[in-house]
């Protein structure tokens, strides 16, 4: 109440003094040259700076006056809210443990003003900033949020060095739940009252940026537990042992530009076949990886949620020779995964039970594969189309079962087609072959090409003949992937058949 006086007050001064101007240039133009006297000029002044007075009496005398409390509350609202952790007393040589300090300007952003809210029951914390200073930080405890129910926060710029000491399953950055019952003293119980949340997601638009994180082969580099519209943009994660980012429920966590690996190298390694952790674990739906390199992992990325999206990943974390993979999904039944414009470097793709999946527009270099394993036994909704597979002519298939948990029996529109493939074998679930001979009976063998064993759904064939007889003709047999045309009489002929298994 008092600053909404103030600020009238202020405003009716500015009011006032725009009409003295008025009046003393409409007085300048009413009057005749010659009869504009200094005398007059001040005894219109003195009329309206009486007028004046009379105005402002009106007011209070603390409508004018702002008290000291209030000026610098004031002055914080309007102040950019960055808060620079060397202020806090972190050390940015990586020196001694700054734990304690980065925690404090994480809590202090937590306490600033609020912007309202953004899904229901999350707090709008307006924006603040972590700032890292472009400093080297070590850390002995995971970074964690004092308290769950808010967003729009953002963590930026620098290094975070997890000690000697850190716990081994802990992680550098932890947004869970776990983060607000873990914070101790009054300010962290106080803010968890505040942010009392009923919302079913921990946090909202939190943004992790321009971050370099050395796990120290301690545990993982960014937790993110229930949470949604979380962004990791531009960060390098390394010397992880568990995964470098776990993404664990909620939605839509974005992973952009962005570097993972266990060992910093840049491909071969003497030490490849001990890579162990996963880069990017997903356990939750409708995630997006983009633009992502992940040099050194047992496993890229593994997914266990549905909806996600990776493209632009280039992954060369271990190669399949070694025991790696590229890529795993593993939700048999209700894969619904979507990878473009990728790059599987030495290392593939294995996908259990693929329902809705699509792989395009993505290069498999040195005998990297897709490889479809059966859980129980479905694949449905699948494309592998328009990919490109390059190898050193060892007879790697482009696409495999593993069927060692039993066959694939529910297999509906699954396409494998438009691939093309160099010092590899091809497989596809669309086959085309021919011919010819001087004969009553014609094979066509498509097992060397056609994906799954003993399966032809659909048949389309021709027969041409140079002699003079009109044969009757017809598609006799379609068992272990090879059709067999038959006519009544001895013709030479050329045979040409299109198969295909969706």
């Amino acid at each position: 109440m008092e600053r909404t006086k103030a600020r009238n007050a202020i405003a009716l001064s500015m009011i006032l003094g725009l009409a003295s101007l008025l009046i003393i240039h409409v007085s300048g133009d009413n009057s005749r040259v010659g009869q504009f006297s200094a005398a007059r000029y001040h005894e219109q002044m003195r009329q309206l700076q009486a007028f004046k007075a009379s105005l402002i009496g009106r007011q209070s005398v603390s409508a004018i006056s702002l008290s000291p409390s209030s000026a610098p509350a004031l002055q914080a609202e309007s102040a950019p809210r960055v808060y620079l952790v060397t202020k806090y007393g972190a050390d940015p040589t990586g020196k001694s443990d700054s734990t304690e300090a980065l925690n404090k300007a994480i809590v202090d952003a937590f306490q600033g003003p609020s912007e309202g809210f953004l899904m229901e029951g999350i707090t709008n914390l307006g924006g603040p900033q972590i700032n890292l200073e472009g400093g080297n930080y070590l850390i002995s405890k995971p970074l964690r949020l004092p308290a769950a129910g808010a967003g729009n926060l953002m963590i930026l710029g620098g290094t975070l060095r997890a000690s000697d000491n850190f716990p081994a399953d802990g992680y550098l950055i932890d947004l869970s739940a776990s983060s607000s019952s873990s914070q101790e003293g009054k300010e962290g119980s106080s803010l968890n009252s505040q942010l009392d949340s009923s919302s079913s997601y921990n946090y909202e638009y939190i943004t992790l940026k321009d971050l370099m994180l050395d796990s120290n082969y301690r545990g993982g580099g960014i937790s993110v537990v229930n949470s949604l519209r979380t962004s990791i943009d531009n960060c390098y994660i390394a010397h992880f042992t568990t995964n470098g980012i776990l993404v664990q429920g909620g939605h839509e966590t974005y992973i952009r530009n962005s570097f993972l690996g266990q060992h910093i190298t840049a491909g071969g390694d003497g030490g490849e076949r001990n890579f162990s952790g996963t880069a990017i674990n997903l356990m939750g739906n409708d995630n997006a990886v983009t633009d992502v390199v992940i040099f050194s992992a047992a496993i890229g990325i593994m997914a266990s949620g549905q909806a996600n999206t990776f493209s632009g990943v280039h992954c060369y974390n271990k190669a399949t020779g070694f025991g790696g993979t590229g890529i795993y999904l593993k939700l048999p039944g209700l894969t619904q995964t979507r990878i473009v414009n990728s790059y599987m470097d030495y290392t593939g793709i294995v996908a259990e039970d693929p329902v809705q999946l699509h792989i395009s527009s993505s290069f498999f270099l040195g005998d990297a594969f897709v490889l479809l394993k059966s859980i129980n036994g479905v694949a449905s909704g699948v494309n592998i189309v328009d990919n490109m597979f390059s190898g050193s002519n060892n007879g790697v298939e482009i696409v495999q079962l593993d069927q060692s948990k039993g066959p694939f029996k529910g297999i509906d529109q699954v396409v494998v087609d438009r691939n093309n493939v160099k010092g590899m074998n091809i497989k596809a679930t669309v086959a085309r072959g021919g011919v010819e001979g001087n004969g009553s009976s014609w094979t066509v063998d498509f097992n060397p090409v056609l994906l799954f064993p003993n399966l032809i759904k659909h048949v389309q064939y021709s027969v041409s003949t140079s002699g003079i007889l009109f044969p009757s003709y017809a598609l006799h047999n379609v068992s272990e992937n090879r059709v067999v045309i038959e006519s009544d009489v001895t013709v030479p002929a050329n045979i040409f058949v299109v198969v295909d298994q969706t």
